[in-house]
């Protein structure tokens, strides 16, 4: 099974968010950097991964309701791709 990490402690902004999981995904060049996107990218994938969030706080310090959003994403695709999994941690 692949880990990734992705630490919110490093994300500042949308875009960086986006940089970062095509980059630790893997996700090709056409990946549409927005939520819809990416649960399409996570819900199609093939790979056994567990995705850990970490530093949700300071995600949502960052990002506001974005950051909720994102975390509904992970989880609604974690739940229609038995290959995903997701965990959260606050700090």
């Amino acid at each position: 099974m692949e880990a990734i990490v992705i630490d919110g402690a490093d994300i500042t902004t949308r875009e960086a968010l986006h940089s970062r999981l095509a980059l630790c995904l893997g996700l090709r060049d056409y990946y549409g950097r927005n939520l819809d996107a990416l649960y399409d990218c996570l819900t199609e994938r093939q790979t056994d991964t567990r995705l850990e969030v970490r530093h949700i706080s300071a995600l949502e310090a960052a990002l506001g309701g974005y950051a909720g959003a994102l975390l509904d994403t992970l989880r609604d695709a974690a739940g229609e791709n038995p290959r995903l999994e997701v965990e959260f941690f606050r700090e």
